[in-house]
């Protein structure tokens, strides 16, 4: 399992942190999310095979834009 924090720009609100919660957990991989408009993060708890491509495309899908990821 690894942990991935992505730095998320264009959240408002918790509902947009909320947004992007259920739409990542929807993902084949993700044990856990966690997003937090505050700090602008996503904590993701996930399986070693997840692709990041994939969640930075869910996100995107969304309407946010991806500035960071460390893994």
């Amino acid at each position: 399992m690894k942990k991935i924090k992505i730095t998320i720009g264009g959240m408002h609100c918790a509902s947009c942190a909320s947004n992007i919660e259920r739409a990542v957990k929807k993902l084949k991989g993700i044990n856990s999310v966690s997003v937090s408009v505050l700090i602008n993060k996503a904590i993701i708890e996930a399986q070693d095979n997840i692709s990041i491509d994939e969640i930075k495309k869910t996100i995107s899908r969304l309407g946010y834009e991806v500035e960071n990821i460390e893994q």
